[in-house]
């Protein structure tokens, strides 16, 4: 059995009493109950304060050389050509048939270099496509474990950057590269919670000087480090995707209401044929949201039934909403059942059937700008 990688700031989660587990080959973080945290306290901190995630497991990958830029834009599908250097894009790698091999967040640093930060399952897939597709000129560099990636999410996280002398008058999505301590960092105002926050990558050997002057920061604040669990429940909220369930292979942009990454206009990316037969055809089910209206917590593969028993589609994400206090999840339903917000429909949960509405997503507001 392949032992599971280490964030740098593995020893620091052990000090701080973490439940540990596997995450995309990578032993990380999900609570610190032992610290006084636990997933809903980390995801109230946030909300209301500040949450320092360790999110160093998620992939580091630099496309360097003349054309980088116009070279990466033929592979995925959002377009690098609206944004400036120093902004940041999500955005998509597809396969052939529209089907999503991994959602990725881009840096553009320089028309000769793009910053790719895939999920960590999905990396070296990512990595093998756009190596294999490279012209020459231009080279691919796996930089997984180069750099650390800490996530500083929450009302109080421009506050946060502030005392330590980092920038965080950043608009939404652009980045800057500053210096902590006398060592570089790289700050963009991004994140998964819905919340204003920022993600930093300083290098591996300086992350834990980062983070535990960012702990310390968040403390006077009356924040707190958070784990991987409080972020899938800030990010169901938001209706945000988790690849691997809301997006997928075999879920393509279009059915996962993720159309808006992508650059339609665009000559080429990967998977542009299908994705536009499949815009132009209309998609056969469509991502909504669900809220449980009896006690219940959904989870990932749930039936979704009609009023009147019909079979709509399934659940992909579900967990009870600390901020809602009820039950909620996301689904894939058939869109020729013609379900819209506000429907009553009901979902099948541990072998009863549980009342739920079809509401328009995001289920909380979003402050992220």
């Amino acid at each position: 059995m392949t032992e599971p990688r280490r964030s740098p700031l593995h020893d620091r989660h052990l000090d701080l009493g973490a439940k540990m587990a596997d995450f995309g080959g990578w032993e990380m973080p999900i609570e610190y109950g032992a610290s006084g945290g636990g997933v809903i306290a980390e995801h109230t901190a946030v909300r209301e304060r500040l949450g320092i995630f360790d999110v160093s497991h998620l992939g580091k990958v630099t496309v360097t050389g003349p054309g980088s830029r116009d070279f990466v834009n033929t592979c995925l599908t959002a377009d690098l050509g609206r944004i400036d250097p120093g902004q940041a894009q999500y955005t998509l790698c597809c396969n052939d048939s529209g089907g999503v091999v991994d959602d990725i967040f881009s840096y553009l640093v320089s028309d000769g270099e793009v910053f790719l930060m895939p999920n960590a399952a999905n990396a070296a897939e990512v990595i093998r496509l756009v190596a294999a597709a490279v012209p020459t000129g231009i080279r691919v560099t796996d930089q997984h474990s180069a750099f650390g990636v800490i996530a500083v999410q929450g009302p109080k996280s421009a506050a946060a950057l502030a005392e330590l002398d980092l920038p965080n008058e950043l608009d939404y999505l652009s980045f800057a590269d500053a210096s902590f301590g006398g060592r570089p960092v790289r700050i963009c105002r991004t994140g998964y919670t819905g919340e204003r926050g920022y993600e930093l990558i300083p290098s591996w050997s300086d992350a834990v000087r980062l983070w535990d002057a960012l702990t310390e920061v968040a403390r006077s604040h009356q924040g707190m480090p958070a784990g991987l669990g409080a972020r899938d429940t800030l990010r169901t909220e938001m209706g945000y995707p988790l690849h691997g369930q809301d997006l997928s292979p075999d879920i393509t942009p279009v059915q996962a209401g993720s159309s808006w990454a992508v650059g339609w206009n665009k000559p080429a990316f990967w998977g542009r044929e299908a994705l536009l037969a499949e815009r132009a055809a209309g998609p056969s089910r469509r991502m909504c949201g669900l809220v449980l209206t009896e006690r219940g917590v959904p989870r990932p593969h749930m039936k979704v039934l009609s009023s009147a028993g019909e079979l709509l589609g399934e659940t992909t994400s579900g967990t009870f909403s600390p901020t809602l206090k009820q039950g909620i999840a996301l689904a894939l339903l058939n869109t020729g059942a013609g379900v819209t917000a506000g429907d009553a429909v009901s979902i099948e949960v541990r072998g009863r059937t549980v009342a739920a509405v079809v509401v328009k997503l995001p289920f909380v507001p979003s402050k992220v700008r």
